[in-house]
Formats: C-alpha cells, structure tokens, sequence
C-alpha cells in the first residue's frame, strides 16, 4: 500500500486487482473522519480522480455534504437559513412550492450534487404537460433558484444548475392589469360613492395612487397636514402559515418590500381638508366609546379602532362597481388610474416612478405604454370621418 502524508490521502491495491483511493475530507459532528473513496482499475485511474477531486475542492466545487437531497436541502434553506429575513407570506408562498412541487416528488430525492439542468428541465416540461401554468412553474423556477443560489454560496454544490433552465414563458393576458378608468367611469365612480363609508379610502387611493396594503396601514403621524404629504412606510399584508400541519390565517403590518417603496407623496388639498373633518369625527367617536375604543392612530378604523382589512375593502370597492354598472377593475387599478391622470397632464416619467414607489422605471414605463397606446389608437379612430 502506497501512503501520502498530512491527510492527502491513500492508494490501496485490492487482490482482485482493483485499486482503491481515500481521501480525507474533514470531520462529522461527532469528531470522527469523513473519508473519500476513489475506485479505478488502475493505479493511474484512481489518481486521476482524486486529483481531480482535490482541483475541484479548492475551487468550491464540491458540495459539503454529497448526500443531502433537493428535499432536504430546500427546507434547510427555507426553514433555518430564510426564516428571520424573509417576511411571513413570502416564507408561505416558497412553503407552497415546497409541499406541492418537491417534498415527496421525485425531483425532491435527487441528490444536490447529482443535480442537473436537463434533470430540471424536464420537470418543469412535465408539469407544464400534465396542466400546471406557465407562471407556476415560473414562480416555482424563481424560488428552487434562489435555494440553489444559496447552497453554492456556502459551498454545497459548485453550480446553479437552474442557471442554464429555460422556464416557461408567461404571456400576460390582457386582464385587469392595466385597466384604469377613463375620465368619465371615474367621475360616475365620485358620484356613486358619495354617501359610501369607505368613500374618503376610495378617493385617497385614487388622489395619491398607494397600494390597499398601504392605505389601511396609514397612521395620523404619516400625515403632514402643514405640507400636505403622507409618508408611506408599512404596509398591511396577509399570509398563510403553518401551525402544527394547519394552516394558519395571518394578517401582519411590514416594512414595505423595496426601499423605494418608503416614499413621501403628496396630498391634493381637497382631500387633505376631509381627512381634517375626519380626524375631527374619529376624536368625537374615541372619547364617546372609551371603553370599546383601542386607539392605534390609524387613519381608518373599525368600531373597536382596528385597521380596515384589505380584503374588507377590495369586496366593498368591486360591490360599488357591480351595483352601478361599471367595468370591473381590481382595487389596484386605482393605483394605475393615478398614474395615467398624471401622464395626461404631462407629468414626467421618472416623477410618476418615485410617487408610485416602483424600485424600476421599467414597471412605470409600461403604465405609460399601455395609456399611450391607447391614445394612439383613439386619435386614429378620428379620422375615420375621412374616408
């Protein structure tokens, strides 16, 4: 038996002719040795592989732990490595994937390091054969990326092999993406909520184009009433989590999601003057109802003080559409109604962008896109009478 020194290893030659190679790798929890083992028919073959084995090593290709599965390793990443810093519904929404897609599926017994691409690429083709959506497999996509990502940030394999997987493309439908009200939808939809409790919701969001979750989130300290400003720093979301296998009903106010998120927006002075004659009214409820009444500083609140669910407000808005005969949009086209008036009144891009709070110009720019195009296509009609 030919030895090699300070831990590089062993080369052994069996009587059957086989050679056998060892290599140490470092030590288990419990302090004893973890060794490599190299086979070949040769000497030179078995050297070959652990020199190989050695290269690899010292250039982080080579995963930590040889056995640990796909299964395994995503919850270890989700669970350990993501739970502080990811928010609750971000955690459910990777957990979903995790329970439909990978635990107990055969994808999810691979071993890490016998990962590959086209082993990945099949999958996501087979689910996309067998009826799942294109923007499933992609969200799916998005989130084994992001665990594999950091399973090579920490050595447990080499590659992302997700990096050379083409996802399905997604075709957005023309939905209510970017359906806004036109001027005259808007002025029936100011008419018609006149006397509606969550009428002063209503014409903030369209008055300052934030999103539900930030509406509801809102406090009297976000409000300067000498600037005619709101801060807008939290928001209120919901999620789904998993309490002893049951899922759980969570709703939770967080920081927004991007930095650019944290904005200041400015108040149009009309509704800053109903915003004063409601705090007035919430004082007078408050010192009337004491004993009923948790003071939260929310700007809108129910009998008790508490925020307005998002979902509470979604179904009243879509409820006011329904009963009057207007073109179904989601809340979140309040947000894009804002958006286009400012465009028509030839308000610069970028500024829209920093209002809104988008993180990329690219997402304010396909607002403007969309409302340009139809302009387009509404100046053509006029020349109809032409011809």
């Amino acid at each position: 038996m030919a030895k090699k020194s300070n831990g590089e290893g062993s080369i052994s030659k069996y009587r059957n002719g086989l050679w056998r190679g060892s290599i140490t790798t470092g030590r288990n929890t419990e302090g004893k040795l973890i060794r490599k083992q190299f086979y070949g028919k040769t000497k030179r073959e078995v050297l070959d592989k652990m020199n190989d084995y050695r290269d690899k090593s010292s250039r982080g290709l080579i995963a930590k732990d040889e056995k640990i599965t796909l299964e395994e390793w995503y919850n270890i990443w989700l669970f350990q490595f993501k739970a502080n810093e990811l928010k609750a519904s971000t955690i459910e929404r990777y957990n979903v994937f995790y329970r439909n897609y990978i635990k107990g599926c055969n994808i999810g017994q691979v071993k890490l390091k016998d990962l590959t691409a086209p082993i990945i690429q099949n999958y996501y083709n087979s689910l996309i054969k067998n009826g799942k959506t294109p923007y499933t497999v992609k969200m799916l996509h998005k989130a084994l990326k992001s665990s594999l990502s950091y399973a090579k940030r920490i050595n447990y394999i080499g590659i992302n092999c997700c990096d050379n997987v083409i996802p399905p493309k997604v075709i957005n439908k023309d939905d209510d993406k970017f359906k806004v009200f036109t001027l005259e939808e808007q002025k029936k939809f100011m008419n018609v909520i006149k006397d509606h409790k969550y009428r002063l919701m209503f014409i903030l969001a369209l008055g300052t184009g934030i999103r539900i979750g930030e509406l509801v989130a809102l406090k009297w300290d976000d409000i300067n009433f000498d600037e005619c400003t709101l801060k807008v720093n939290k928001s209120i979301s919901r999620s789904y989590i998993e309490i002893e296998g049951k899922r759980k009903f969570l709703l939770e106010e967080t920081t927004p999601k991007t930095r650019s998120s944290i904005r200041e927006v400015g108040i149009p002075s009309n509704i800053l003057k109903e915003l004063i004659n409601h705090r007035k009214e919430q004082d007078e409820y408050k010192d009337n109802y004491k004993e009923i009444y948790t003071d939260n500083n929310y700007v809108f609140t129910d009998a008790l003080g508490r925020y307005i669910l998002p979902d509470t407000l979604s179904k009243a808005y879509l409820k006011v559409l329904k009963d009057n005969n207007i073109p179904h949009t989601r809340f979140h086209s309040l947000r894009h109604t804002y958006a286009t008036r400012l465009f028509e009144k030839g308000v610069p891009l970028k500024t829209v962008q920093k209002l809104l709070g988008h993180s990329s110009i690219k997402i304010t720019a396909d607002i403007y896109t969309h409302v340009i195009g139809n302009e387009k296509i509404s100046a053509v009609e006029k020349l109809n009478d032409l011809f």
